[in-house]
């Protein structure tokens, strides 16, 4: 069943005396009945089919709508040339989180971490950090454990889908499932990581989905990037000592009841926001012209 809260994880841990990425490898070895080698497995699995996404990107693709496609690429380039301020690790954050949103949307295999819509920010920056920083696969793959429970406590207590949520949900579980996991990763506390993924939920709170079209593209893939550098910074921050003075879980309590007022409108159906601008009515006009043409 997991864990009911965050606080819940790190009793776990302190009673088994292991780390927090341990305490869920050990609670989903028990709800599922399998071994930690199957476990681990089953992650790695998880792992690997990221990189493979990141490696299957085509530059040329476009999606139907014709909104998507080719933006990770001109990224890529900026950062070869050495003309990206954010610079070289930041930079292929970025690229990353771009290219999985638009493999997303042109129909590609990708993983949903949490969701599909959200699916550049985990990726982006675990990817760019075993290349920079030279860091075993084995422990990439246990700071996902991490991620992994993270993102269960924060579905448990809030949501994690822009429909009942917000973007918040989607897009802000998922850096803080980054930025917790990372912070794990580079061996901080369970008090820096817990700090490290409140601060970039709280950073998110109140992010609406207003998707031009109803698509999960503009500004979806763009709002992946957000999330993803934010997780980093947050990361940073809580790996200097700097702690959160709310606590995670209350974060994330507070995360679910933004979610309940915010007006349905503003939760992807795209009936406020930018999905009404001129440019989102003339999305959806053309979209639904195309909707009516007979394919081949």
């Amino acid at each position: 069943m997991g864990f009911e809260s965050m606080a819940d994880m790190e009793k776990a841990a302190a009673a088994g005396k292991i780390p927090l990425w341990k305490a869920v490898m050990e609670e989903d070895m028990k709800e599922r009945s399998v071994s930690m080698k199957e476990t681990m497995d089953k992650m790695r699995e998880r792992y690997q089919a990221m990189k493979q996404a990141d490696t299957d990107y085509e530059e040329n693709l476009k999606s139907f709508s014709g909104l998507s496609g080719g933006d990770g690429a001109n990224m890529q380039r900026l950062v070869r040339e050495g003309e990206a301020v954010s610079g070289g690790f930041m930079g292929m954050v970025v690229t990353r989180a771009l290219k999985m949103g638009e493999s997303n949307a042109c129909m590609k295999r990708i993983v949903a971490a949490p969701t599909a819509g959200a699916c550049g920010v985990v990726p982006a920056v675990f990817l760019t950090y075993e290349q920079f920083y030279g860091i075993p696969e084995r422990t990439m793959t246990e700071g996902l454990f991490m991620a992994a429970g993270t993102g269960q406590v924060i579905a448990r207590r809030a949501s994690i889908s822009g429909a009942q949520g917000g973007c918040q949900a989607e897009v802000g579980t998922a850096s803080a499932m980054c930025a917790a996991a990372l912070t794990s990763i580079r061996g901080g506390s369970n008090e820096q990581i817990l700090s490290a993924g409140a601060f970039a939920m709280k950073s998110l709170l109140g992010l609406v989905c207003d998707p031009l079209g109803g698509l999960v593209e503009i500004p979806c893939i763009r709002r992946n990037v957000t999330g993803a550098v934010s997780a980093v910074a947050c990361s940073d921050m809580a790996m200097a000592g700097i702690l959160t003075r709310v606590p995670f879980d209350e974060v994330i309590d507070a995360m679910g009841e933004i979610g309940e007022m915010m007006p349905g409108g503003l939760k992807e159906t795209s009936q406020a926001g930018l999905a009404v601008t001129e440019t989102g009515k003339r999305v959806a006009l053309d979209l639904a012209k195309r909707n009516q043409t007979p394919q081949c």
